[in-house]
């Protein structure tokens, strides 16, 4: 008996056509950056958020920091020190860039050597200007030599990502990608996206997703909007008083989780009146801290404690606390000081760089003003602030800042604030010699010893206005399983398709 078939071919042609579109897109991620991608050589740049999380698909680290910040491995499978002095690395074999080209101990040598070529200046040399000389025993298997004790290096070297040493010869790797990574550059529109497929080639686990979409979206409103319909995976960023409103959407998942950045007011200690150390501690006095974290962030975060270490830093000294809010001893130190109670110091706020950074520079300009400060807002673009912060060393009075350092050490975090450091603006050899005693040896002990009494130090001399860590909020579908980052990174590796989603 024959069965008369009552659909035609067509109809199964575009069936499978609507399935295939479905399934990948169900394959694919898609991530909203909250500012573009500047440059594309992971040498020339230290932006963690945009920059470097894109090029951590693309191209292979010595060593990843997992979402739950511990070092793992990836291109070299262990790492030891075999005294202060020296760090003995063991590499995969048989892994490759994408034209071909071996990633072995030759292209991690070449590599560092180019970030340290005093010939041509790169962003990430002063990262590692403690190797002294790197040591080739076989294709797996190198020594990295140190001028110095330099205990934090295998978590700096999370930070290095290795280009073909044969390709950046013929090429510009500001503006042109290659790939040894997880992904594969498939697209790149400046300002608007960057799309990647799956490297099936990579030496590592392979990506959950088959595809992964970074988008350019400034604007949270717009980002949220894209994440409600279904245009974009994840955003961060999001303004705490939201995060219950997106929760309640069966599909989507929103939270916060302790972040890395430490937030405060920057003082420029090099002038008056600000060089004296009565002003800086009624500053602290003014502020209610505790106020700020409850009615701006919801309580989401925390407040810091007399220092700009938070707690996932090793160094971190939990014997300090707070300075209390006390307008009272702000206005008698205040008084104490003889400062001209009719200047207006200018207080700048870099553009959208901070979340609600605008709301809390508004808060703390009232708290100044209330105990005899006066102070006048100016919301400046970013790039222009670093410029008046490093590049001519013209920091206003007061900013709002937020900084962190990727290690998790407070070797790096506290030389912001050492002498001669561009970006300190504070001059303290008791606070010199602290950091150059916990970075002279290994020894866990000493270094906790000596980072302590840096805080210390800092906490009474009060270069900043302590504020607060600052919060990571974010929002993601629910068919994306993902562990929350409080350090910045957005790879889309650490994201994984939630079972039975498809």
């Amino acid at each position: 008996m024959m069965i008369k078939n009552y659909f035609p071919k067509t109809f199964f042609a575009l069936l499978l056509t609507v399935y295939g579109a479905s399934l990948a897109q169900a394959q694919t991620v898609t991530i909203a950056l909250s500012g573009d991608i500047n440059n594309f050589d992971p040498a020339q740049t230290a932006s963690i958020g945009t920059d470097l999380s894109v090029l951590s698909n693309v191209y292979p680290a010595l060593i990843l920091r997992a979402p739950d910040r511990r070092l793992t491995p990836s291109l070299a499978t262990k790492w030891v020190a075999l005294d202060d002095n020296t760090w003995d690395f063991t590499l995969v074999s048989n892994a490759h860039f994408i034209n071909g080209e071996p990633i072995d101990a030759q292209t991690v040598a070449w590599n560092i050597n180019r970030i340290l070529n005093k010939k041509k200046v790169t962003v990430a040399a002063s990262w590692y200007s403690r190797i002294q000389e790197v040591i080739i025993l076989s294709p797996t298997h190198l020594q990295i030599k140190t001028s110095s004790p330099f205990p934090a290096l295998p978590d700096q070297l999370s930070m290095l990502f290795l280009l073909p040493p044969e390709w950046t010869q013929t090429h510009d790797p500001s503006h042109e990608v290659s790939s040894g990574g997880p992904y594969i550059i498939d697209e790149i529109v400046p300002g608007d996206h960057v799309s990647m497929h799956a490297n099936p080639d990579y030496f590592g686990p392979q990506a959950s997703f088959k595809k992964a979409v970074y988008r350019i979206i400034p604007e949270i409103t717009t980002a949220l909007y894209a994440l409600e319909t279904g245009a974009v995976d994840y955003v961060s960023k999001i303004p705490t008083a939201q995060l219950k409103q997106i929760s309640r959407q069966p599909d989507l998942i929103a939270g916060s989780t302790p972040s890395i950045w430490s937030v405060f007011i920057k003082i420029n200690t090099e002038i008056p009146p600000f060089n004296n150390e009565i002003v800086r501690k009624a500053l602290n006095y003014a502020v209610d801290k505790k106020s700020i974290v409850a009615t701006i962030f919801n309580n989401q975060t925390t407040t810091s404690t007399c220092q700009v270490l938070t707690p996932a830093y090793f160094g971190y000294n939990k014997d300090l606390t707070a300075y209390k809010y006390d307008p009272e001893t702000a206005r008698k130190l205040i008084k104490q000081s003889g400062i001209n109670l009719n200047q207006v110091y200018e207080f700048d706020i870099p553009r959208g760089s901070y979340l609600q950074g605008d709301e809390v520079a508004l808060a703390v300009q009232q708290m100044f003003q209330a105990v005899g400060i006066k102070t006048k807002l100016r919301l400046i673009d970013f790039g222009n602030y670093i410029a008046k912060y490093r590049k001519t060393h013209k920091l206003a009075p007061l900013s709002l800042l937020g900084q962190a350092w990727p290690t998790l050490d407070a070797d790096g975090f506290l030389s912001l604030f050492q002498t001669g450091n561009p970006y300190s603006y504070w001059n303290n050899p008791l606070f010199d010699a602290a950091l150059q005693t916990g970075d002279s040896t290994t020894n866990h002990d000493l270094r906790q010893n000596a980072y302590m009494q840096a805080t210390q130090i800092m906490c009474e001399q009060a270069p900043v206005v302590f504020m607060y860590t600052e919060p990571a909020t974010y929002a993601h579908a629910k068919r994306v399983l993902m562990t929350p980052r409080g350090d910045g990174w957005l790879r889309a590796f650490d994201m994984h398709l939630r079972p039975n989603s498809l």
